[in-house]
């Protein structure tokens, strides 16, 4: 797949910029703050004005259609309180990928959290639990389409500078992993078919990331 015509939801986070920085002209970031288009552009990726929290479905078909792939990259953020992780960590996924479908983009490669799928670990407070309820919550969502997704689960994230070398499996032990990979990572799975329809672990480890792209 040529790597062109990527819409990231969530342009303006941390892994969204990095990722625009990656994919330059071909992506295109979407951003609910009219402040932040510019500094999507500045990575040389364009910019859309969307706030999935209050799109509809057929201003977001709209987005995407003609796109190559979709990236939710998109999160509540931390201070944000347990209401926005429903809105946004489930329920913008959820319109993403309804969106998607609508418009025929068939590639969605979704950045979720390690600790999906399992109960909160005893002691997290409540604002946690409803993270990782909302991001199993909106895995459980994307598996059930016809849809050619990748479900992409990073381990606790750095902004230490990325390695270049990562840890990705169905399962992996617990550790960290730099933005930096994260986005390098996201880049390689949309041109990778053998991550299609899997759930996939990441941290830092000892594969170079360019081993992983173009894998059937």
């Amino acid at each position: 797949m040529t790597i062109m015509g990527i819409i990231i939801a969530g342009g303006h986070g941390q892994i969204g910029l990095r990722l625009a920085a990656l994919l330059g002209p071909g992506a295109t970031g979407l951003v609910r703050n009219p402040a932040h288009l510019a500094d999507v552009e500045a990575t040389g990726a364009r910019a859309v004005l969307c706030d999935l929290e209050r799109a509809g479905i057929d201003e977001v078909a709209r987005v995407v259609e003609g796109a190559s792939a979709v990236v939710f990259a998109a999160g509540a953020g931390p201070g944000s309180g347990t209401a926005r992780k429903d809105t946004v960590d489930k329920g913008a996924s959820v319109l993403l990928a309804d969106a998607a479908g609508r418009a025929g983009v068939r590639r969605f490669v979704q950045i979720s959290s390690m600790g999906a799928g399992k109960p909160p670990a005893p002691g997290r407070d409540e604002v946690w639990a409803a993270y990782i309820k909302a991001k199993t919550e909106a895995e459980e969502d994307l598996r059930a389409r016809d849809l050619d997704w990748t479900i992409l689960r990073p381990g606790r994230l750095t902004n230490d500078p990325g390695t270049g070398r990562v840890l990705l499996a169905p399962e992996v032990p617990p550790g960290a992993v730099p933005r930096d990979d994260v986005a390098a990572v996201v880049v390689a799975l949309l041109d990778d078919q053998g991550s299609v329809r899997r759930t996939l672990e990441l941290v830092s480890g000892d594969t170079p990331i360019s081993d992983l792209a173009g894998r059937e």
